[in-house]
C-alpha cells in the first residue's frame, strides 16, 4: 500500500490550515478519501479473483426474481442469529472473500470493511458478515452501479470502535467492454487515513 504523495500531503496541510467547521472539513475528508481510492483501492478492480467472482456470479444469478433475492436476503439476516449458519460461513471462505480479508489486513487498519457485490445487488464476497445479503435497495450500490461513480457517504462514528469513517463504493467494469458488472464497497477509517 502506498502512502500520500508529498503533492498531496502538502495539499492536505494547507487545506487543513484554512479549514473550518462549517465549509471546508466534508471537502477535506472527500479529497482524502478520493486519493486514497486511486492509489490503494482501484488497482484491484482488475484482479482476476474480482472479476471472476463477479462474472460467475452474475451468470448464476441472471433468473432470479425480487422474491428470490428477497428470499436469499432474509435467509441471510436469519443466520445472523443463529450458531449454525450455513450461508455466511460459504460466503465468508470464498476465495474473493479471503482475498477481501487480506487487503483489509494488508491496509493497517485504514479500511474497516470490504464487500463487493454483483449486478443484482447481492454481495459475492466480504472481509466481515455484513448485516444483509442484498445492498441493491441502498444508496452505496445503486450509486456506484446504476450511475457508475464513485460515491462516498456521509462521515459516521461508529457507535462500537468510536473510529470515524465512511464508507466509498465504486463500480466494477468489465476490463474488456468497459460495463459495469459489480460495485465494491469499504469502510475508510478516517481517524487513521
Amino acid at each position: 500500500m502506498r502512502s500520500a504523495s508529498p503533492a498531496f500531503a502538502a495539499t492536505l496541510v494547507g487545506a487543513l490550515l484554512l479549514w473550518s467547521p462549517a465549509s471546508a472539513q466534508p471537502d477535506i475528508r472527500i479529497m482524502a478519501v478520493t486519493e486514497f481510492i486511486d492509489d490503494n483501492v482501484r488497482p484491484w478492480l482488475a484482479e482476476p479473483v474480482i472479476l471472476n467472482a463477479i462474472i460467475a456470479q452474475n451468470a448464476a444469478h441472471t433468473h432470479l426474481s425480487q422474491a428470490a433475492i428477497d428470499e436469499l436476503d432474509a435467509r441471510w439476516r436469519t443466520e445472523l442469529t443463529r450458531a449454525e449458519r450455513p450461508m455466511i460461513e460459504a460466503q465468508l471462505s470464498n476465495p474473493l472473500s479471503l482475498y477481501l480479508k487480506g487487503q483489509q489486513r494488508a491496509a493497517g487498519g485504514l479500511i474497516t470493511e470490504i464487500f463487493v457485490m454483483d449486478n443484482r445487488g447481492l454481495n459475492v464476497g466480504q472481509s466481515d458478515i455484513t448485516s444483509d445479503y442484498w445492498q441493491g435497495d441502498e444508496t452505496k450500490w445503486q450509486a456506484s452501479f446504476r450511475e457508475g461513480v464513485l460515491h462516498i457517504e456521509e462521515a459516521e462514528r461508529d457507535e462500537s470502535t468510536q473510529l470515524m469513517q465512511t464508507q466509498a463504493s465504486l463500480p466494477v467494469r468489465d476490463p474488456r467492454s468497459g460495463a459495469v458488472i459489480g460495485t465494491i464497497t469499504f469502510g475508510v477509517n478516517l481517524d487513521a487515513l
